[in-house]
């Protein structure tokens, strides 16, 4: 996606915490981020206002946020060298190279951890290493919000930060997070099919992705001691393990909730084309269902295969949700917008379902959007019904072939049953016949034997 400016006539003022509205030119500059698992180029803010007071990553120099870091935070981060992390990406070898972006470039390595479950000896983990870019201050406060946050939030469904590195040396300060490797990558890279060999994620897999995803926002909107708002909810920010288990990962752009009794925060405008709210993107006041309704769009993406904005499509298709709108009203057309990867191995029930979730999620009120716990809880009965729909198919499925097998071996068994009575007939209908020749003295040429005859 291109880059692009955003006005909206308004400049903020007075704070963060609603304060006053001046008319004023505001531009707001959208430039690429970077996902850790894929190469993809997004949208994003790079220049973050300076009247961002409430901003976690705000008014730290390259030469104090060292300090913040270890005021801040009471974790069990490990810090790194840059001499081990070159060494654990080969040089930082293009070879190794996973991911690319504005903030920087993203590698797989393989670096030393103590394990305490043995006894403190130094463990292997694979790792992927993101390196900020030296040149320019683009990422330096997103890179300080990812160790604030993530050296203190741990949740399954969060990625995990496993350590970073902070070195200044004669070619400038070098800036490094280490995190546990997503072996599968994004769910934008099985869904656009760029995983190489992959196979369409099954349905089922799909539904289990969007709850594990929608329990990593239930966690930072509502679980935490303060909320946390992501901001940049979208595909390629979930990560999939090796059992395909999915987690947020990201924290660039992540953003405290409104302090108690406030109903939102406001601030400048950042995301990616696409996901972010319309109430955000035109007035600026974020809340947590600003997240909402960015979910709402990736359940589209689920059901459908589609980015939320493709300019490769035709002109009526290149935005998904105005592409869907005419389909999901029409039981009898919506088969037409699910993902035709899936070759139609899915539930068109459970598939309705779930779009009726993504639009309950996309209400033009943000008030009317559902918390993400209640999410949670509707995708659990998604799931359960698609589970136990299957469960009875293939059940139907294994009667009806031992009913099959029952009746070919009965089959058979009355064939069998029919022959043998056939040849007892048979035999039967012989002996008759010979009783009845002896009986009336004709000749049974079957038992005659050739003998002497006397010719005198």
């Amino acid at each position: 996606m291109k880059c692009f400016h955003f006005t909206n006539g308004e400049r903020r003022g007075g704070g963060e915490d609603g304060g006053g509205v001046s008319r004023a030119s505001s531009k707001v500059t959208w430039t690429r981020s970077l996902s850790v698992a894929s190469s993809c180029v997004d949208t994003r803010r790079s220049e973050f206002d300076s009247e961002s007071t409430r901003d976690f990553t705000s008014d730290y120099s390259a030469g104090s946020f060292c300090e913040f870091l270890t005021q801040r935070r009471a974790n069990d981060l490990r810090v790194f060298s840059f001499a081990e992390l070159k060494s654990a990406t080969r040089g930082f070898s293009r070879a190794l190279l996973i991911g690319e972006g504005g903030f920087g470039c993203v590698y797989r390595g393989v670096v030393k951890v103590p394990d305490a479950a043995n006894d403190g000896r130094d463990l292997k983990l694979d790792v992927a290493i993101k390196q900020l870019n030296r040149h320019g201050f683009q990422g330096h406060k997103e890179w300080i919000n990812e160790v604030n946050f993530l050296g203190v939030v741990k949740h399954p469904n969060l990625v995990r930060l496993v350590g970073y590195c902070a070195e200044d040396d004669e070619r400038g300060i070098q800036r490094l997070l280490v995190y546990e490797l997503m072996r599968n990558k994004s769910l934008e890279d099985h869904l656009l099919a760029r995983m190489p060999l992959s196979l369409p994620l099954p349905w089922v897999t799909r539904l289990k992705i969007a709850q594990d995803a929608a329990r990593g926002l239930a966690y930072l909107h509502e679980e935490m001691d303060f909320q946390l708002i992501f901001r940049d909810f979208k595909a390629s920010n979930i990560l999939l393990d090796e059992d395909f288990n999915a987690k947020l990962s990201d924290f660039g752009l992540a953003r405290q909730g409104p302090a108690e009794g406030l109903g939102h925060v406001s601030t400048t405008v950042v995301g990616t084309i696409g996901y972010a709210a319309p109430e955000y993107v035109q007035t600026g006041r974020l809340t947590a269902k600003s997240d909402v309704w960015s979910f709402g769009v990736v359940l589209y993406e689920l059901i459908t295969g589609r980015r939320a904005l493709e300019r490769n499509l035709p002109r009526s298709e290149q935005k998904l949700l105005e592409w869907v709108r005419p389909y999901v009203s029409d039981s009898k057309k919506f088969h037409l917008i699910v993902d035709p990867r899936l070759e139609g191995h899915y539930c068109i029930k459970s598939a309705q379902k779930l779009a009726s979730l993504a639009n309950k999620c996309l209400m033009k009120n943000p008030k009317s959007r559902p918390k993400m716990s209640e999410v949670v809880e509707m995708l659990g009965n998604i799931i359960s019904e698609t589970s136990s729909r299957d469960e009875g198919v293939s059940q139907s499925v294994s009667e009806n072939e031992d009913v099959k097998e029952e009746s070919e071996v009965e089959t058979e068994a009355e064939s069998t049953k029919q022959g043998h009575n056939y040849l007892k007939k048979v035999f039967d209908i012989r002996e008759v016949i010979s009783l009845r020749n002896r009986s009336v003295g004709k000749l049974d040429w079957r038992n005659w034997t050739p003998g002497l005859v006397r010719t005198w």
